[in-house]
């Protein structure tokens, strides 16, 4: 039984579904707004604040070696330091919106808009 499993699996082993949401945290910090199916954005969105809640820490050396190891994108990282945490200093959490968008046409699949708020 899975009781409070919190972990969402997405059809993927660990190592793809890593390396996914990686990408999708890192496109959705620098365009800060993507299109993608809704169980990717509710898997992927925890992921973002806790990369943006990171780079609100003080220590910012500690903060970079801990982003740079979680993203592994140089301009992501500087985007969460400089940019978002500054933008986000007066919120504690919540940083993504979830809206729907609809339905893919070739399976179905419920799309939505992941953005920072």
């Amino acid at each position: 039984m899975r009781h409070q499993k919190r972990l969402r699996k997405i059809g993927t082993d660990a190592s793809h579904r890593k390396s996914m949401l990686r990408n999708l945290a890192m496109n959705v910090i620098i365009h800060e707004k993507i299109k993608t199916t809704s169980a990717r954005a509710k898997a992927v969105a925890p992921f973002v604040d806790k990369l943006i809640n990171l780079g609100k820490k003080k220590d910012k050396l500690t903060v970079i070696r801990k982003l740079k190891k979680l993203v592994n994108h140089e301009s992501c990282s500087k985007k969460i330091i400089e940019e978002l945490a500054t933008k986000y200093s007066d919120r504690k959490s919540g940083y993504t919106r979830i809206t729907k968008a609809g339905f893919r046409a070739g399976d179905n699949a419920s799309m939505v808009y992941i953005e920072l708020v």
